[in-house]
Parts: structure tokens; C-alpha cells; sequence
């Protein structure tokens, strides 16, 4: 036991070892010509490239990713996966089915596998299910504590036994991993998940992310002595993100072929007439039935999962505000799910409030290519619905922070003359170090009798979400912000939650096309009062817990959702408020409120970010990570503190046959294809001088490490 032990250490070792040489010298291989004085200013960081190691083989194929097995010399083709995705939405409740089928293409009978994936899914998921298929055998994931699950997964890894983990990195990015995957072997993983549907600008839409954006990863390297980085990613944890070896998978390179082919279709019951039924960035086939109830797949079979897909329907015409109210009864609680849109009160000939906008537009590598054509096309379009009485500025940001005005500047012909020229001139290099650029925007001195509003365009790749929400809970102040995710793969999660820390919107943009209608309809709300001082009428209730616990600011035509908990409901509840200084209150009677399962789960989900809010803006860590650990726990859910575990009991692979490397590769997403160069992103930090000198120190590492380990 012990000799296989030392046996398993030196090869995590050495395989980490060429890891790093081969980054390296990837690397080095990418740096060419000096520096600009911006560049050489910015301190190092490190990016996450999304290098895959092929290694250049006789015997590979073209575009293959090869993975190290036990045997010097030896590569292996990484486990073949090709995704299935079923939706069942019912009212505003979405259930998804995620399979995952895993195949060992090898016919050798001493190549085993581990296959490790890392993909996105909506940031609202609550991940309640896990089952393994391993032939005709089904199963069914336990769910414990995430210390607890990674140590039974790496026990019967050990053992041989086939297994699989799924755990959270992210609220929008989760890892699969199968250990013993045996040769010409196909497991398969279904995972399932619910959210809530949203309703925004007089529709209903849903997202399902595809693809994994390559992240900034700012920060240090840390290399700890004896200890592999925490995951299998193309990245090192560093000092800022210290799981960016989690959340960096290896990407295939678009003229390398596609890779993890995605199949979907979904079954919709919205429980009322539609109006349209539209997938912006996929073709679709939607068929309905004698029931309303509509039956919706890709036109083709599969497709790269390389750019987000988008279902949006909307409701016949109604000549009532929206009201939706759904109950569960489980466990001797009561649950509920409520929706209204506020009627509209605003009077068109009122006088507008005026405005300091400041612009804040993501200049760096990650947006080159559309990303950061739609965000110029949607600067100029944000600049042509100004008026006099506003003021403006515009922010740009990659590793360095710069700004048309010093401070925000009345809108005239001149100023607007000047920023159209600004804005045609970005272009999109380097880091992306957002942080500074939010400082600055927040440093602006804020005048009472003007309303303060940021708009932040960008596509969100970073890793390094919680500096920016402490940020965002310190400084905001009475500011307003608002987010818009530009690209095919925006990461939602840290748009859609600063937004909610700035007490503002989040707006996904994925086509040039879009630029015009999703910003008119954002300007709208922006120019309107705003729906304030909203409260649910507690009289009646028992013990009554509801999810946002505090509504924030709202603009006309969006939606209150809250989840709710009670021991019993009244038959009616009334929701107050104002807009602007009109006051408004809305009756909603639970009476005849429907029935639907699930909720007590999209409670318990929205209770889990509500907790890890207070988390980011300095809550007590035990006791927000021993409630959320409770409550994941009690409702069967993925957290940052539960995973769930599957274990065939059965031992599959010959005791002494090593399991191979287990890197799996993800396609490039859709906005990000032009900023891949010789096996580098655009992104990269650009300081040669520095990067060398950290590589310089990574492969010295790494040589001492490969050395003491063969040693031992």
C-alpha cells in the first residue's frame, strides 16, 4: 500500500511537473516584441490559456488531446463526452436533466481513466441529483459534506471502484469526475438541477450556458512544497484566486475540431397562451400540442457547445398585471413562489431626473473579435439617448485604467463629438483588472441632486468575483449599477451579482444584432422613476421567511419574485410601494394559487445566496458556512461546502493498473475564437520581462519538485 502510495505521489508529481515545463515553454514560445510603457507598468498575473497538451506524438492524431498513463511513453486520447440536455418547464419552474456520457476510446486493457470535466450551468441552479449508469446499474449520489465527498471519491479511485463527484467551483461552474473508466467503457452521469424562469421586458427567458470562458486569473502564483495544485486545470492557484487550478479547464482550439458535442430539447407548460417563442442564438423546432403544451429541440442533432443558448416566449396580450403565485406543502412547512410585475404609473410628461452616467467598457483580451464590437456598438448607442441635463464619462479598463474626462462632463455636441471618436478607437488587449477601473468609477465625488448610475460592459472573465463584491458592498453608496454581458459566453453570475450589490440590472447581449433593442429597453427603465420602498405585508403570516429578504430598487416593468417559507399561508397578502412618489400596493390572494413541486428547493437555493451574500460582505464565515451546510444538507443540494458522491461498490479496475491523467478539454467559446494565438490568449498579461522571470521561477519549481519526488 505504502509502495503504491509513493508510487501515485511521484507520478501527481512529475505529471505536475511537466505541466508546468510545458506551460512554460508555451509561453515563452508566445512573447515577442517589447513592451509598451502600459504594458511594462502592470504588475504580473497570470492567465488562464488553455493549452492543450498534445505533445506532438508520432502516433496522435490531429487535434487529439493526449493524457499520460502510467507507462513512460505512453499517451492516451481523453475520455470522449457528449452532453444530453432535457428541460421540463412547468409555470415558472424549470427542472433540467444534464447527461454527461464518458468513454474510454482506448481497447488496451491497462488503460484506465479518470475523466474530469468542468462546465457552466445558470447561476441560479440549485444541483439536487446525482446519478452514475454504469451498464444496466444505476447509482444514485449521496450528498455530504464537500471534504466528506472528495475523500470517499478518492477512496474508491483508490480502490478501483468506479465513482463520480460533482462539486460547485463557482455558483455558475461545477466539476464531473469519474474515476475508472475502464478501456472501450462508456459511464454515463445525469445530473439534475432546478431555477426559476425570468421575466424581463415583457417576456419570459431562460439560459442554459455551454461553454466555459477562458478567466483572467490575477495574482501570485502559490506553489506549496509536497502539495499538487487543487485541481487539474492549465492554471496555478495564486494568491488572488486560489482555486484557479479548479476553474481553468484546457480548450480546444476551433481548428482543432469540435469537442464535446451537446444535444437539447425541451417540454414547455407555461400554464398560459403564447404569443412567440424565440432561441435568438440557435435554431430551433418547436411543435405545441392539444394541451398548450410545447415541445421544443435544436434544428440540428448537436451542436458545439461553444455560445450560450437562449429561450425567450412571451405571453398573449393581457389587460391585467401579471400575477403568478405557486404553493408546495412538504415536510409540514408551506412554500410559495411569487411574481408580480407592478402596474406602470408613469407619467411621460413628467420632468426627468438628472443623470451622471459613467461608462465603464472592457477593452481587454478577452473581448477582441464580436465581444468588443458589440460593446462599441453599444457605447455609441448608449451616447445617443443623453440629454442636456446629463453629465458623462467613459472608463475604459485592462491592465491599465483610463478615461475620456477626469471627472463626469455635460452632454454637449462637443463632448458627444469627442466621445464617438473615443469609443471608435478601443481595441481589445490585455488583462482584464477590473477592480481598478470600479474604484475609480466609485471614487467620483456624487452629487445629491443628481442620480448616480454606472453601466459596466463587459463579459465578465475573471476569477477573482468576491474582491470585486466587497467592492461593490463598501463603496456603492447610493449609485446605481448596471451590468451588461457582452459575448457568447458572459459569466452571469458576476454580472447578475454585482448588479444586485449596485441595486441594478443585468443585461445579456450575445449578437451585434441585439445592441440596439436591448439597450433601447435598458435606457427605458434607466430614464424612469424607479420602484422603491417595496414591502410584503407580513399581517396573517406564521413565522414567515422570504427570499430576497430586503427588495431592492426596481425599474418599471421588471418583476418581484420572492421565495417564501411559512407555516401557513393567509388567504390574501398585499405588496406596497412607490413609483417615484406615487405610492402603489398590489392585492395577491393565495387562495386559488396553484400547485407546483420544487419549491421548497428554489427556497432553499435562494436562502444559499442570500447567506453567501452575507458571506462577501463580511459575515461571520463559521456561522454563514455551518447554516448553508445545514440547509444543503436538509434539502439535498451542491453547495461550496456539499458535494455529491457516487460509488459502485463493485471494484472494476486489476489492482496495481495506474488510472491515466484525466484533463478534459472544453470547445473555445464563440466570442473568444480570435484570441487564441500559437496556443495563447490575448488576454495574457504583457509584461515579457516579468513573465519571464515568474516562469523562470515556476520551471525552477517545478524542476526541485520532480527531482525531490523521484527522490522520495
Amino acid at each position: 500500500m505504502l509502495a503504491r502510495r509513493s508510487a501515485a505521489h511521484r507520478h501527481r508529481s512529475g505529471r505536475l511537473a511537466a505541466r508546468l515545463i510545458l506551460c512554460a515553454l508555451l509561453f515563452i514560445g508566445g512573447i515577442g516584441g517589447p513592451p509598451s510603457p502600459a504594458e511594462s507598468a502592470e504588475p504580473p498575473a497570470t492567465l488562464s490559456t488553455g493549452v492543450i497538451p498534445t505533445m506532438g506524438l508520432n502516433d496522435a492524431t490531429e487535434g487529439a488531446l493526449l493524457l499520460r498513463t502510467g507507462q513512460p511513453g505512453r499517451y492516451l486520447p481523453a475520455p470522449i463526452l457528449h452532453t444530453d440536455v432535457q428541460m421540463a418547464i412547468t409555470g415558472t419552474i424549470a427542472r433540467t436533466t444534464v447527461t454527461q456520457e464518458f468513454t474510454n476510446p482506448s481497447t488496451r486493457k491497462e488503460d484506465w481513466l479518470e475523466g474530469v470535466y468542468v462546465f457552466p450551468l445558470p447561476e441560479t441552479a440549485a444541483v439536487d441529483q446525482l446519478r452514475m449508469k454504469v451498464g444496466e446499474r444505476i447509482i444514485e449520489g449521496q450528498i455530504k459534506e464537500r471534504a466528506e465527498a472528495k475523500r470517499r471519491y478518492e477512496q474508491a479511485k483508490q480502490e478501483g471502484k468506479r465513482t463520480s463527484l460533482v462539486e460547485q467551483e463557482r455558483p455558475n461552474l461545477f466539476t464531473t469526475s469519474v474515476a475508472n473508466i475502464g478501456p472501450g467503457e462508456r459511464i454515463t452521469v445525469e445530473i439534475e438541477y432546478q431555477e426559476t424562469v425570468r421575466y424581463e421586458n415583457g417576456q419570459f427567458l431562460l439560459r442554459f450556458p455551454m461553454a466555459v470562458g477562458q478567466r483572467y486569473i490575477p495574482g501570485t502564483p502559490v506553489i506549496i512544497e509536497g502539495q499538487p495544485p487543487k485541481g487539474s486545470g492549465t492554471m496555478l492557484d495564486t494568491d488572488r484566486v486560489p482555486d484557479a487550478s479548479r476553474i481553468t479547464p484546457p480548450v480546444q482550439p476551433p481548428d482543432q475540431g469540435v469537442v464535446n458535442p451537446l444535444s437539447l430539447s425541451i417540454t414547455l407548460s407555461p400554464g398560459f397562451p403564447i404569443e412567440q417563442i424565440e432561441s435568438p442564438y440557435h435554431p430551433i423546432i418547436s411543435i405545441p400540442d392539444a394541451e398548450q403544451v410545447y415541445h421544443i429541440s435544436l434544428t440540428e442533432e448537436t451542436v458545439p457547445p461553444d455560445r450560450d443558448f437562449q429561450l425567450t416566449w412571451r405571453q398573449a396580450p393581457q389587460t391585467e398585471p401579471l400575477a403568478t403565485i405557486f404553493t408546495e406543502q412538504k415536510n409540514g412547512d408551506a412554500y410559495a413562489l411569487l411574481m408580480v410585475v407592478p402596474p406602470t404609473q408613469h407619467d411621460a410628461k413628467a420632468a426627468r431626473v438628472p443623470r451622471d452616467l459613467t461608462f465603464i467598457i472592457d477593452t481587454s483580451g478577452s473581448m477582441a473579435g464580436p465581444s468588443i464590437e458589440q460593446a462599441k456598438r453599444s457605447l455609441a448607442t448608449a451616447l445617443t439617448r443623453l440629454t442636456a441635463q446629463d453629465r458623462f464619462n467613459i472608463i475604459q479598463f485592462n491592465n491599465q485604467v483610463r478615461s475620456l474626462f477626469a471627472t463626469p462632463q455635460p452632454v454637449t455636441t462637443a463632448t458627444i463629438k469627442q466621445a464617438v471618436r473615443y469609443t471608435e478607437r478601443l481595441t481589445a488587449d490585455g488583462g482584464t483588472e477590473v477592480l481598478p477601473a470600479l474604484r475609480q468609477a466609485l471614487a467620483s465625488p456624487q452629487d445629491e441632486a443628481r442620480l448616480q448610475q454606472l453601466i459596466l460592459l463587459t463579459d465578465g472573465q475573471i476569477g477573482n468575483e468576491e474582491e470585486l463584491f466587497e467592492l461593490l458592498h463598501h463603496r456603492v453608496g447610493n449609485r446605481r449599477l448596471f451590468t451588461i454581458g457582452i459575448g457568447s459566453t458572459p459569466n452571469s453570475y458576476l454580472m447578475r451579482k454585482a448588479a444586485d450589490f449596485g441595486h441594478g440590472t443585468f443585461t445579456y447581449i450575445g449578437k451585434v444584432e441585439e445592441v440596439k433593442q436591448q439597450l433601447d429597453a435598458l435606457f427605458k427603465k434607466l430614464e424612469r422613476p424607479v420602484l422603491s420602498d417595496i414591502t410584503l405585508d407580513s399581517a396573517g403570516w406564521s413565522t414567515l421567511e422570504s427570499y430576497p429578504a430586503t427588495i431592492g430598487d426596481l425599474y418599471e416593468g421588471e418583476p418581484i419574485v420572492l421565495a417564501i417559507k411559512a407555516t401557513s399561508f393567509p388567504e390574501q397578502a398585499i405588496l406596497r410601494g412607490k413609483a417615484g412618489t406615487i405610492p402603489w400596493s398590489i392585492p395577491v390572494s393565495f387562495h386559488h394559487a396553484a400547485t407546483q413541486n420544487g419549491l421548497s428547493i428554489n427556497w432553499a437555493r435562494q436562502k444559499i445566496s442570500a447567506l453567501m451574500d452575507e458571506a462577501s460582505r463580511g459575515g461571520t464565515d463559521d456561522r454563514v458556512r455551518q447554516t448553508v451546510l445545514d440547509l444543503a444538507l436538509s434539502h439535498h443540494l451542491v453547495s461550496r461546502y456539499t458535494s455529491l458522491v457516487a460509488v459502485d461498490v463493485t471494484p472494476a479496475r486489476p489492482t496495481g493498473t495506474p488510472d491515466a491523467d484525466r484533463d478534459r478539454a472544453t470547445n473555445l467559446a464563440r466570442a473568444q475564437e480570435q484570441t487564441v494565438l500559437a496556443g495563447l490568449p490575448r488576454t495574457a498579461t504583457s509584461a515579457p520581462l516579468h513573465l519571464l522571470l515568474g516562469l523562470s521561477a515556476l520551471l525552477s519549481a517545478a524542476l526541485l519538485w520532480k527531482i525531490r519526488a523521484t527522490a522520495g
